[in-house]
């Protein structure tokens, strides 16, 4: 039974609402005579948030359109919203739990009494145990069963469980061990595996299996492939012998699960298991025993770090005035773009080429989230919810996809990132190729909000043939994100300000934004088919023509 008694606002219905919808009408943007105008814009809409320098400036708004997205926020209950959450409020309305993820951040003194537990101190003693593990991993004391030294990680899971570790591993390549490489599985296409697989020697490699309840269809198939990959390569060169099984998947499987007794039948061994909570979102799972394999990737004291990130970060959220919280006011500009002004999709631009999992990543935060059609109450929604999350890292995008944000027909709000300092510094012919990569980072939001009008175009000589293809409107808009360097602090921050946007675009949309169960009808169905894709005539008589058709084209051209 749901314990979270308070109802959500229609922030259709809202007198800030109807303020945003007159706005919106007479909107007329213009970002030159807006700049040229007020020298101070700039200055008025940037704002630092930890380590983060956000400038929202190029951005389709004016003051008066800010202060009516404010009032929405207002009197839609957004501050009461985000306590409720910090305090473990049950407002996952549907699963009736708490959305705790900002406790897996919190330092040890910090104590979260939720009914009637601490929960802080329970996250840092499964802390204190991974971090443990993760010291016994680099320095060599654990070993495989044959008694050598770990060489290569594997980590498989899927959703949350591969997305958050993938990006962060790829984000932080710089500060982890080299001579520890890990790689993850996660899709169920035997391709996966047989790939990831491939030269990897099984007497000096540690699995690390994550899934929750040890029951997603994806992991516990892949799973049991590298189990039977790791024992048929043991016993190959006499490592193992019959009835050393146990011991050996003992010494070389871990599991990120609360699912002990499944873990157990699998064959790894309490010692090695570590343990979350159900007020653990997939999608906001990281920095929990989810980021076991980070933790030995990166070491303890950088994953901490990576921590000590998210926690400033929820701190600006949870005590900066909204008029001047970062992640409230990017949220409230999706919304007005999405629900104002037409907006479908939203870039993430990263100027790094670490964070080329980053819109993956948040592909699922934000989709998952806020893919949703009823409210938390179960009444259904009357307006647009959900932004469709894309992006790639620049330059690369700037030679793609680029050209539809500059010149194309839809308004497509892009969030640019980029940092100060490389972490690697390289000259070309004296010229530091870090300054010609920010040079684009700079040149294309200016070009973006700017533009470049039929005038200036005919005055570099273009025929009127050709003009108007070099005409650009300018007035798309942007968010740049600065910060010093891409250190594992930054980077928490960075994922943490992201999460909160979410958390804010769904309350004001009404939304639970913590449950997912857009993804469980294809699992079920899934499950259900297979013994129809597996040859069972009597359950493919049961499906749609299409999908009967279908399997049995499978039928006719599978090679057996």
């Amino acid at each position: 039974m749901n314990t979270y008694g308070r109802q959500p606002v229609d922030p259709s219905a809202t007198s800030a609402w109807q303020k945003l919808d007159e706005l919106a009408d007479q909107l007329r943007p213009d970002l030159r005579q807006w700049f040229d105008s007020d020298k101070d814009r700039a200055q008025k809409f940037t704002f630092e948030a930890g380590q983060l320098h956000v400038d929202l400036s190029k951005n389709l708004v004016t003051e008066e359109i800010m202060e009516a997205l404010l009032e929405l926020a207002e009197e839609v209950g957004i501050s009461q919203h985000r306590d409720d959450m910090f305090s473990g409020q049950r407002i996952n309305v549907t699963e009736n739990r708490a959305v705790l993820h900002t406790a897996l951040r919190r330092r040890a003194d910090e104590e979260l009494v939720v009914e009637g537990s601490d929960v802080v101190a329970g996250v840092h003693q499964v802390l204190g145990r991974i971090y443990d593990f993760a010291d016994q991993v680099r320095s060599g004391s654990a070993r495989g069963i044959t008694g050598k030294k770990f060489t290569n990680i594997v980590n498989i899971g899927i959703g949350g469980s591969d997305l958050g570790p993938v990006m962060v591993y790829e984000a932080l390549k710089p500060y982890t061990d080299r001579s520890l490489p890990c790689s993850f599985i996660s899709n169920v296409d035997p391709t996966d595996v047989a790939e990831t697989l491939h030269g990897l020697d099984p007497e000096t490699t540690l699995v690390i299996v994550t899934s929750k309840t040890f029951t997603t269809i994806e992991t516990l198939t892949n799973a049991q492939a590298v189990r039977d990959w790791m024992l048929e390569g043991l016993k190959a060169r006499g490592a193992v012998v019959e009835g050393q099984e146990r011991e050996a998947i003992g010494a070389h499987f871990v599991a990120v699960s609360t699912a002990l007794d499944k873990v157990e039948q699998f064959g790894i061994i309490p010692e090695r298991t570590f343990g979350f909570w159900d007020w653990v979102g997939g999608r906001y799972s990281v920095d929990s025993a989810v980021g076991t394999v980070l933790a030995i990737a990166l070491g303890s004291q950088n994953f901490a770090q990576l921590l000590a990130g998210f926690r400033a970060m929820d701190r600006h959220f949870q005590e900066t005035p909204l008029a001047q919280n970062v992640p409230v006011l990017m949220a409230l500009l999706n919304v007005w773009y999405s629900n104002f002004l037409g907006a479908d999709t939203h870039a993430v631009l990263p100027y790094s080429q670490y964070l080329h999992r980053f819109p993956a990543y948040l592909q699922q935060l934000t989709m998952e989230s806020n893919g949703k059609s009823v409210r938390w109450d179960g009444s259904p929604v009357t307006y647009d919810t959900g932004e469709i999350f894309w992006g790639e890292p620049g330059t690369n995008g700037q030679h793609a996809f680029y050209q539809l944000i500059h010149q194309g027909t839809r308004l497509i709000p892009a969030d640019f990132i980029a940092f100060v300092n490389p972490a690697h510094q390289i000259s070309v012919q004296g010229q530091d190729m870090h300054q010609i990569f920010l040079s684009n980072f700079f040149a294309q939001t200016q070009a973006l909000a700017f533009g470049k009008s039929i005038e200036e175009v005919r005055a570099e000589g273009s025929s009127d043939a050709v003009a108007p293809a070099r005409v650009f409107d300018g007035n798309r808009p942007t968010t740049s994100i600065m910060a010093p360097e891409l250190s594992p602090a930054v980077l928490g921050q960075l994922i943490a300000l992201y999460e909160h946007i979410t958390f804010v675009e769904g309350s004001i949309w009404g939304l639970d934004s913590f449950d997912q169960w857009g993804v469980e009808l294809g699992k079920v169905l899934a499950n259900r088919l297979l013994p129809a894709v597996d040859g069972n005539e009597q359950i493919l008589n049961e499906q749609d023509a299409s999908t009967q058709e279908l399997i049995r084209y499978y039928w006719d051209n599978r090679q057996q």
